[in-house]
């Protein structure tokens, strides 16, 4: 299977939009060549500017873009962006409701060899719990496109999460239906539901075939946009099959597991797992190694969901 990474998929759509919407702008901390702005960089150098290692001056200027008429997108490294940037993305861009996109790169586990300092395990949590934020994490290359696109026409804070590890493109381009706040049901099942996001998709997917061999038949839902959520189809999900487990490459505090065990507890009580870091933080190595290590892989997925059936 074809494997791209995220923040690939972004730099590429970055430039596209760049070519049809003269409107766009691009801000970086000086992680051009990380983040892969540099391809918009190279593409339109009036309309590219590096900020330097100053996240907040970063957000802060792309608020003054927003307030001028444009559509800013600015990048850093996830832990950044959310971290050291917080206050400026609440005060200034979600309270007043401004354009600013924020796509964050190296988020997660998979960051690998760049170590805990560098590797974004509560930036969803952080972003979800600002009024006003849209928080997408896209599973593949294609759904990136997607989401790049539609957030530079959708009006309002939106946060996009990326990856630096190369992932296995799920989807085909021509059949992807792809909305904000609308999640895929990529595969149907009777007996529990998987409802994954980012690369966590993909691994759900190759959980589903090792739990048919076993006659275990899950559902798989990407929920790209965490917020926000798709209750519907996750409430439907859960009277369905009667057993829900939530999968992310995040901890398992405040992010995807979080936000749909909210969504359960209130308006249908039913049982269920969370796959996610154990509120811990990471370390270095391999982005294979430290999925293994902090239990982010199919089989503790297939492991999951074996649990979760029995407590129906």
């Amino acid at each position: 299977m074809e494997k791209v990474a995220t923040r690939d998929a972004y730099g590429k759509t970055l430039v596209e939009l760049g070519k049809t919407n003269e409107n766009i702008v691009v801000l970086d901390a000086d992680l051009s060549g990380s983040t892969k702005t540099i391809s918009f960089k190279k593409e339109f150098p009036d309309r590219f500017f590096n900020m330097g290692i100053a996240e907040q001056n970063l957000i802060g200027t792309a608020v003054g873009f927003a307030a001028a008429g444009k559509i800013p997108f600015a990048s850093t490294f996830a832990m950044f962006a959310t971290g050291r940037a917080f206050e400026i993305i609440r005060n200034s861009v979600c309270y007043p409701k401004m354009n600013v996109k924020i796509c964050a790169t190296h988020a997660g586990i998979t960051v690998g060899e760049d170590g805990a300092s560098h590797q974004a395990l509560e930036d969803i949590a952080c972003m979800r719990a600002i009024p006003n934020m849209t928080i997408i994490n896209p599973a593949d290359s294609v759904s990136t496109r997607e989401a790049v696109l539609q957030a530079a026409r959708y009006q309002g804070p939106v946060y996009i999460r990326l990856g630096r590890a190369k992932v296995p493109v799920i989807y085909e381009p021509s059949s992807l239906q792809f909305e904000i706040g609308k999640g895929i049901e990529l595969e149907e099942g009777k007996d529990a539901a998987v409802v994954a996001t980012g690369v966590m998709v993909a691994e759900a997917l190759k959980a589903r075939e090792f739990l048919k061999e076993e006659g275990i038949e899950i559902k798989v839902i990407d929920i790209h946009t965490i917020k926000p959520i798709d209750e519907e189809l996750i409430l439907k999900a859960a009277q369905q099959t009667g057993a829900v487990v939530t999968a992310e490459e995040h901890n398992i505090i405040g992010g995807l597991g979080s936000a749909v065990a909210e969504l359960l507890a209130e308006h249908c009580p039913t049982p269920m797992k969370r796959i996610g870091v154990k509120d811990t933080f990471g370390e270095s190595g391999s982005g294979e190694e430290l999925m293994k290590k902090y239990g982010l892989t199919a089989q503790d997925i297939v492991q999951a969901v074996k649990e979760v059936v029995k407590m129906k």
